[in-house]
Parts: structure tokens; C-alpha cells; sequence
């Protein structure tokens, strides 16, 4: 699927998905498309980082947006939203002026239910509650909510355990792992033949680098876009990856700008 980015971007521009350990039979970067494409069985997804836990994924079946936020204006070069999948409450992941602007009655959309008390009744009818361990299909794909929680005592109060959600999505034969804000749980350490993670790290909201590379060396995605990191080190997160043996290539993608 052609995007208006995909006539603006260039060769140049498309640098913002860093390719920190090879794993070139999986993905490409491509400056037509405008993000990482990666095949699956009859077609692709292509990834576009947004912003922060913001990201747009073109697929097979449709196109899903991840937590959007910051205004309607950041999703202007990006085919309208099938899907959109909501981890939980919080301002970074859930804004409600930015999804009433995305809004149409096509639009599926799964939230946690802390989330879904929040949606007007327009929204609740086209969204799914979903709840920790749950399995359902939206937009005729298999989902399954996986928790999402702080573990270290001063970090508590930020996402209890048994609220908030990740997500594993099928997608063609692809498996995409969405963490939400989570540190390293035993439910992520446990996940098995993962394709494409999105995993957090920040303090005090989630978790460190090591923390997080720790976790991903456990349970080895084949790519692993770190995000919702803001100033922490995406670097230092891909060294510890490669040191960790696991064979998961670290992609940075753009979602604080124009990766390096």
C-alpha cells in the first residue's frame, strides 16, 4: 500500500529505523515505503514509528495504529486507521482529542478496560474490552492481552499489575509483540516465537536497559524495535542485546526524530 509519506520521503529520510545487528533475510528498509517492511506470508507490514509508543503498521489485513497520541496532525501522511489497539489510561498512550480525530464508524478498536469505561458510547460500540490473558480477533486477526506491570516497589503506583495491557498480534504469520509499559516480567520472559517486539524502557515508568535487555535476551524476537525510551539509551539497550547472545536484531526507529 502506497502512502502520501511514501511520495515525500527520501533515501535519506528512511534512516530512521538503525539497523544495529544484521538480520537482512527478515526485513528491509525501503525509502519508497517510508518505514521497515517485513514479509509475511502473502503480503507485508510495513512499520512506521510515530512517536514515543506511537507507531502505524500497514498489513495484509489493515492498517493499525498503536496508542495514538499528539494530535491528529502526526497521522496526516498515513492511511487511516482499521485498527487501533490501546494499552491502557495514561496521557502517552491515551488522548482522547487525538483519537476522536482518527475517529470514523469503520474503525475497530481494542482497549483495556480502564480505557474503555473512559471511550463515549459511539467508541464502546466498535471496541473491544480486553483484559489480561484474554484471546479475541479484531479486524479478523487473532490478538491475545498480555499483562503489563511494575514489579520494583517504588515503581508500583505506576502500572499495577492485572490493569494495563500488551499485546501479541498475528498478523499474517508474523508474530508482533506490543509491550505497553511493563518492566521484565515473567509473561514477557515466557513468550516464544516472537517476530517484531516493541519493548519499553524508561525511569521510573518502566524499566532500565539492562532490565529490558535482559528480558529480550530470555525470550529472543527475531527484531526488537526499542521505544517509549525518551532519554534513556537505545544504544546501550542494542549492546546488551548483542552481548546477550539471543540473535535478536535491535532496530532504532524514528520515534524521537531522526534515528543516528
Amino acid at each position: 500500500m502506497q502512502t502520501r509519506r511514501s511520495l515525500l520521503m527520501t533515501g535519506a529520510a528512511v534512516a530512521g529505523a538503525t539497523l544495529i545487528r544484521p538480520y537482512a533475510a527478515m526485513a528491509e528498509s525501503h525509502g519508497e515505503m517510508g518505514g521497515d517492511m517485513f514479509k509475511t506470508q502473502s503480503g507485508e507490514i510495513t512499520i512506521h514509528p510515530v512517536s514515543h509508543a506511537s507507531f502505524v503498521m500497514e498489513t495484509p489485513s489493515g492498517v493499525i495504529y498503536n496508542d495514538p497520541v499528539g494530535g491528529a496532525a502526526l497521522y496526516d501522511d498515513y492511511p487511516a486507521p482499521d485498527l487501533i489497539v490501546l494499552t491502557h489510561h495514561h496521557g502517552d498512550h491515551f488522548d482522547p482529542e487525538t483519537l476522536q480525530a482518527l475517529w470514523n464508524d469503520k474503525v475497530e478498536m481494542i482497549a483495556n478496560p480502564t480505557v474503555f469505561e473512559q471511550l463515549p458510547e459511539e467508541m464502546k460500540a466498535r471496541t473491544q474490552s480486553v483484559s489480561n490473558g484474554d484471546s479475541i480477533t479484531a479486524m479478523g486477526l487473532p490478538i491475545r492481552a498480555i499483562p503489563a506491570y511494575n514489579t520494583t516497589e517504588d515503581r508500583l503506583q505506576y502500572h499495577p499489575q492485572g490493569r494495563d495491557n500488551g499485546y501479541v498480534l498475528s498478523i499474517d504469520g508474523l508474530s508482533v509483540y506490543v509491550a505497553g509499559d511493563t518492566e521484565d516480567i515473567p509473561e514477557m520472559r515466557a513468550l516464544t516465537d516472537i517476530d517484531i517486539a516493541f519493548v519499553p524502557f524508561n525511569l521510573p515508568y518502566t524499566m532500565n536497559e539492562e532490565q529490558a535487555a535482559s528480558a529480550v535476551t530470555e525470550f529472543a524476537p527475531k527484531v526488537v524495535y526499542p521505544y517509549h525510551y525518551r532519554d534513556s539509551d537505545p544504544e546501550l539497550f542494542a549492546k546488551l542485546v548483542a552481548d546477550g547472545g539471543s540473535g535478536s536484531e535491535v532496530r532504532i526507529g524514528s520515534f524521537y526524530g531522526t534515528s543516528t
